[in-house]
């Protein structure tokens, strides 16, 4: 009888994610990308407190999965997100106290550190209207494609609210500077995709028409590279904020010599020989 314990059974708890039966969003998986769409057109696709507890679910999910290498958000209708339903979220919350708005805010948040820590890359395709948590989702992403008809806005000193959601005032710098983001958290003002791109919080911009198929042809590029290597870079990108640049350099030296043992470094070098293109398997 062998006795031997598959560790990828008990260590990782890794599963499938194709059939995720997600309920207040699009998802499916195809060629190692995971796609969620956000899919109330009618409404310029808010969220509400459902589908910001099952967004943050999946992304907590994904942190085992093994058929998602990367991770598209796109909304539906030609519109991304508009943000908290106003209706269905933002009229609750003035019957609440202090206890459960604490709750609600650190369930948001748990979010953006779920779409953080996930170890796929994550590309947001923004079209239309991306405005309150639409914006906060669309910067947590790794990566953001843009239309020049596309309109971004932290609406949250429009209603009363600081600057500081869900990460806001950590992220938001850090991809377009600190003097930008303090007058897009002050003014609360919509950006244009062209300024946006200007300011470097879109990677670039396409025709609305192509945007999906752009967006996809990206996310299939990554998605085929070295899944373990992928989850490393997004790993330390992230951990690196916090390091000074000795701690960043001795950090870096121990994860680049942990994917040296992977088989995908070998497959890399062989195809390198062969004049080929190597074809990665993610081990």
């Amino acid at each position: 009888m062998n006795d031997r314990v598959d560790p990828t059974l008990t260590l990782g708890n890794r599963v499938a994610l194709a059939d995720y039966p997600a309920e207040h969003f699009l998802w499916e998986v195809e060629r190692g990308v995971g796609l969620i769409t956000l899919n109330r057109p009618e409404r310029k696709n808010p969220l509400t407190f459902a589908s910001y507890a099952e967004l943050r679910d999946l992304f907590h999910r994904l942190r085992h999965a093994t058929d998602v290498h990367c991770v598209l958000v796109q909304g539906a209708g030609g519109n991304f997100c508009s943000g908290g339903d106003v209706h269905e979220i933002i009229g609750p919350l003035l019957q609440l106290k202090a206890p459960e708005l604490l709750m609600f805010t650190r369930m948001t948040g748990e979010l953006v550190r779920n779409m953080r820590h996930c170890p796929q890359p994550i590309i947001a395709a923004v079209d239309g209207v991306c405005a309150g948590a639409g914006a906060i989702v669309a910067m947590a992403s790794d990566m953001r494609i843009g239309t020049a008809r596309c309109k971004t806005a932290f609406l949250f000193n429009r209603v009363g609210l600081a600057g500081c959601d869900m990460g806001a005032c950590a992220l938001l710098p850090r991809i377009v500077g600190q003097g930008r983001a303090s007058e897009w958290l002050y003014t609360g003002r919509a950006l244009g995709g062209e300024e946006a791109e200007r300011w470097g919080f879109y990677n670039r911009l396409c025709a609305p028409e192509a945007l999906e198929a752009d967006a996809l042809a990206l996310a299939r590029d990554i998605a085929s590279g070295p899944t373990f290597a992928n989850g490393i870079t997004k790993t330390m990108l992230h951990q690196e904020w916090n390091m000074g640049i000795d701690q960043a350099i001795e950090a870096e030296a121990q994860a680049q010599a942990l994917c040296m043992l992977t088989e995908d470094f070998g497959r890399a070098y062989r195809a390198f020989v062969a004049k080929g293109k190597p074809v990665f398997e993610g081990n």
